[in-house]
């Protein structure tokens, strides 16, 4: 998963003044052909880390070629938050940005004109079209308030209900004789043992209790410590958010729950004792990354968060790993642990979207809807046929990764855009999927009976489908720059230096007075209400 990280405002000027360069914008590439006059687009796309240039994904160049067009690309990872800023502001923007709500509905209203309204041109975008027909919620997740289309949805399709599940070194648990923790109070004692008894047997002191992926500045995000909230009954939402969920149909905000306080104290607890890793606060998504695939066939992490055992641990190390169900905060709770719920895992806002100066509309248009075909939208997932996906009459299968140190998940995002692009898988596709999507299902069996607990129609919070006037987007963009102004320093600073006791009061009555938080549940619970007495609410729940 894409992580942003924050950079000095020097940095952000220089970054941003080179992507322009190289993109051109609209302004400077106007009506541009090359030299056997095919038409020219700039475009910028958002990537993860690993993805290869896009002048090397094979699917790409093809689609490229078969259209007659030629693409300058511009690519973005981490420090997309930070380009795009001056880059809206300045006015001067590629034909093309592509990427997981790469320009955000709040956007779209600060920025009036800047964007091409793409439900006038619904007749040149017929695989557009027939997603919205096929999933209507696609429609609604790509209009404005208005009825305006700047960005297209994506749907997926394979996904499951979260994207985060919980793992502990088995290996480890045998050696030392354990079993699978079940609360809180279990899982601190197995880690104080995991972290004094040399599980993995190296004779060193270098094992790493728990570990959990970088926290931003801009709220939670997956394979965090915050799914912990599920044991006390919250359900998060894309791992936490803004710190937004539902419960009992009110929208709330845990920020200020002292059922959050608790998940603080008892990572206190555990950071006092030296079981969190030491660098959980400062490493990036990478060396977050390469800890989890220890050293050889030497596991260093015994407790940790990610999508599937093999993405998160490498596929020397995943057997020692299980899928855990979530725990209970205590033995004698009453409390029933529930799970992180994610829409967003097959459906996505604003994954491309087109500038309204564009001088080469036509030929973005054509490739818009190229991206939504079906064996395309097949590669954009995936990756290109027949390199990464065989063909046999109509049945398509994902092959196994080329490198047999590589793991799947590792390998489809290194070798396309993956859950990064455009797309609509059709629900009538014929996939055999690879070892990582299956074993997904596998591991995520363990949250069966938490899903069981949870009640879609009060207790899920639809983050993804929520739609909002320009005025409110606005203000809830800038009361959330405020509130987590305030909030996520604290998160760091009570787990790593204490003084929640002292602090919460003060902190609470800061929040609810003075960050705008009451006011953006009063605009969200609307938003909520009108989406739950929709057709659409019911479709995908």
């Amino acid at each position: 998963m894409v992580k942003f990280n924050k950079w000095g405002s020097v940095v952000l000027v220089a970054a941003a003044t080179l992507m322009l360069s190289a993109c051109g914008g609209s302004s400077s590439s106007a009506g541009e052909k090359t030299a056997d006059g095919k038409p020219v687009l700039t475009a910028i796309v958002t990537t993860h880390g690993l993805t290869k240039s896009n002048d090397r994904i094979e699917w790409l160049n093809r689609l490229q070629k078969k259209l007659g067009i030629k693409i300058k690309w511009e690519k973005a990872s981490s420090d997309w938050g930070q380009k795009k800023a001056p880059m809206l502001a300045s006015g001067d923007v590629p034909d093309l940005l592509i990427g997981p709500n790469v320009v955000t509905d709040d956007e779209f209203g600060k920025y009036k004109g800047l964007f091409e309204d793409l439900s006038k041109d619904m007749d040149k975008l017929p695989n557009v079209k027939q997603m919205f027909t096929d999933h209507p919620e696609t429609k609604v997740l790509a209009q404005q308030s208005g009825g305006a289309i700047y960005g297209v949805s994506k749907y997926q399709r394979f996904w499951p209900k979260s994207a985060t599940r919980q793992y502990i070194n088995k290996k480890w648990l045998d050696k030392l004789g354990l079993k699978e923790p079940t609360t809180w109070d279990e899982l601190y004692n197995v880690l104080l043992a995991f972290k004094t008894k040399d599980p993995n047997g190296n004779g060193k002191a270098d094992e790493i209790p728990m570990d959990w992926s970088p926290v931003g500045t801009g709220g939670f995000g997956y394979f965090q410590p915050m799914v912990l909230l599920a044991s006390t009954g919250i359900v998060p939402s894309e791992g936490g958010n803004q710190g937004y969920y539902v419960e009992d149909g009110q929208v709330k905000n845990f920020f200020t729950d002292s059922r959050y306080k608790k998940v603080i104290e008892f990572l206190r607890k555990c950071w006092t004792a030296g079981l969190i890793n030491p660098k959980a606060f400062s490493q990036d998504y990478s060396q977050y990354q390469s800890t989890g695939r220890g050293k050889g066939n030497t596991a260093l992490v015994g407790f940790s968060w990610g999508w599937e055992a093999s993405d998160r641990f490498g596929s020397a190390l995943a057997s020692q790993y299980a899928s855990i169900a979530p725990l209970k905060m205590s033995a004698s709770t009453s409390v029933k642990p529930v799970w992180s719920v994610e829409q967003s895992l097959n459906y996505n806002r604003n994954m491309i979207v087109l500038s309204a100066k564009s001088k080469n509309k036509k030929a973005a248009l054509k490739f818009i809807n190229a991206l939504y075909g079906d064996e395309t939208s097949l590669q954009v997932l995936f990756g290109a046929i027949p390199e990464y996906i065989s063909k046999k009459d109509d049945t398509y299968t994902v092959l196994p990764p080329k490198d047999k140190a590589v793991d799947p998940g590792t390998w489809k995002w290194t070798n396309t855009w993956a859950d990064n692009g455009p797309m609509y898988i059709r629900d009538n596709l014929k996939v055999n999927l690879g070892t990582d999507m299956k074993s997904v299902v596998e591991q995520d069996k363990a949250l069966s009976d938490a899903y069981k607990n949870i009640n879609p129609e009060t207790q899920v919070y639809p983050v993804t489908f929520l739609k909002y006037s320009d005025a409110d987007n606005t203000t809830l963009a800038n009361n959330n720059t405020v509130l987590l102004n305030q909030a996520m320093p604290k998160f760091a600073q009570w787990i790593t230096k204490g003084g929640i006791d002292k602090d919460w009061s003060g902190y609470v009555q800061t929040l609810n007075n003075k960050s705008g938080v009451k006011q953006n549940l009063k605009i969200m619970q609307k938003a909520y209400d009108k989406y739950e007495k929709s057709d659409i609410a019911a479709s995908i729940k």
